[in-house]
């Protein structure tokens, strides 16, 4: 059959850049999100501990919801849910903005910015890309995919901390509610013709291709591991500004620090998704998460000052969000990209439970002890342990029954 003359214009490349757009905004708006943990805190008369719960629920609604949006991504593209996920999300940040309760509080920032993520983050994205691309070239393309997120982290974070300083925190986020607005015109361009991934030759149902999966050791060590990446990165995100506050330095290092972050990611990303075209996705992943271990060993065993922050922030940049193109590349690889989407969405609710626990326990122990040093070393500790988990995943694709086709 001919395609529809509608969906001519949505190229690969048009998918990828709206694609990368959604990322760009959707991980852009949330990676200033430690920057509201003191003033909100402040204003509200509430301890540490609410705030990162709030966000520690957030992490954990995005992981549980992240499968079933991309089930529903996998069956009905990738468009439709990428604008109800962004609608969701603009509304989370309105009503953050005027949290009656702390609960109402968890509410906003928790359960409806996590559900809103579910539909325009990695999972779902990366998904619509995986299936535009062809095996040789989808690799990069979600690199690029994942570097046009990681672009929105560097670009945003300014922007967040400028709008604080100019608007309140307040105002802040009914300002940043207004520019998630333009992830819904972006799903336009990553909307998907059923028939461009629902042929196979192997016909299988969403519940057969989990079973397969959980039934795969690989796939279940790339989700353990998966599980370490969540614990590290949000704490780091949601507790940096707070802990250089707490050893005496400006707000604005904080800021430069996660900004160098998300800048370096973009390097990171990118570097991961060429190198997975050439080399095993699980080496990758292996060195990422022991590169991290060394990297926060080194920040803290180092004298605390502006050069070894600054240092911190660009070395765990580039190993960031580098874990996701082999992780999808991985999933891709061995199970194909027909439930590429959902499968990507267990493995990411691994993560998320990481993300809660990070998010969580930094709070958590610091209200208690008044210091971050056992989660720091947690964090190190899991950093070796998901290098040992990858280094015997087995990469090499599933092969199933072939039938005729039509």
């Amino acid at each position: 059959m001919n395609a529809s003359p509608r969906a001519d214009w949505r190229t690969p490349a048009v998918v990828l850049v709206c694609g990368g757009l959604i990322l760009s905004l959707g991980f852009g708006l949330r990676h200033g999100f430690g920057l509201f943990l003191q003033p909100m805190s402040s204003d509200l008369h509430w301890g540490r501990e609410t705030f990162a719960f709030a966000m520690a629920v957030q992490n954990l609604v995005w992981g549980a919801s992240q499968p079933f949006a991309g089930m529903l991504a996998d069956k009905y593209g990738t468009g439709r849910v990428a604008a109800g996920g962004g609608l969701i999300y603009v509304a989370g940040l309105a009503l953050m903005a005027h949290p009656a309760t702390q609960w109402s509080f968890v509410l906003s920032s928790g359960v409806l910015i996590g559900l809103g993520l579910s539909g325009v983050s990695f999972s779902v994205i990366l998904g619509v890309i995986g299936r535009s691309y062809p095996p040789e070239k989808r690799s990069m393309a979600m690199g690029i995919g994942a570097a046009a997120g990681s672009f929105g982290q560097f670009a945003m974070l300014p922007a967040t901390q400028g709008l604080i300083t100019w608007l309140g925190w307040s105002g802040a986020l009914i300002a940043m509610s207004v520019i998630g607005l333009a992830m819904i015109p972006l799903a336009l361009g990553v909307v998907e013709r059923h028939s461009a991934h629902a042929a196979q030759a192997h016909k299988q149902s969403a519940g057969e291709a989990i079973r397969e999966a959980v039934g795969h050791r690989g796939y279940v060590l790339l989700t353990a591991g998966f599980f370490v990446c969540g614990f590290q990165v949000v704490f780091v995100g949601v507790h940096l500004p707070a802990y250089l506050a707490d050893k005496g330095f400006a707000p604005h290092v904080a800021v430069i620090a996660l900004a160098l972050v998300g800048l370096f990611n973009i390097v990171g990303t990118w570097t991961a998704g060429w190198l997975g075209g050439r080399m095993p996705k699980r080496w990758i992943l292996s060195g990422i998460y022991f590169g991290r271990a060394v990297v926060i060993a080194l920040f803290l065993w180092l004298p605390l000052s502006l050069a070894t922050i600054y240092g911190f922030a660009v070395l765990l940049g580039v190993l960031w969000l580098s874990t996701v193109p082999p992780t999808n590349g991985i999933i891709a690889g061995v199970f194909g990209v027909r439930y590429l989407a959902m499968l990507s969405g267990v493995t990411f609710f691994s993560h998320q439970i990481g993300s809660f626990l990070g998010a969580w326990l930094g709070g958590y122990f610091y209200d208690r002890t008044g210091s971050y040093d056992v989660v720091w070393m947690i964090s190190i500790a899991l950093g070796i342990v998901a290098g040992l988990l990858n280094l015997p995943i087995d990469e090499k694709e599933i092969r199933r029954p072939r039938i005729a086709a039509a």
